[in-house]
């Protein structure tokens, strides 16, 4: 899932937010955002809907299935 881990930190980033701000939003702990980030663990569907809503972009974007 290399191309989600990468589309998240350009949206992330994008939209100015830090990994604690992210997290924070999703009711998650900041480690959590960084493992997405590095690729240690994958998001369940849910949160992938979550954070395609918070950074203002699509699921297929952030999963690499469209390039907007």
């Amino acid at each position: 899932m290399k191309i989600f881990a990468k589309r998240l930190v350009e949206a992330r980033k994008n939209k100015k937010m830090t990994q604690t701000d992210l997290a924070k939003a999703l009711f998650l702990d900041k480690s959590t955002i960084a493992k997405y980030e590095t690729e240690e663990i994958d998001p369940s569907i849910v949160i992938v809907v979550e954070i395609a809503k918070l950074l203002e972009v699509s699921t297929d974007y952030l999963l690499g299935l469209s390039e907007f």
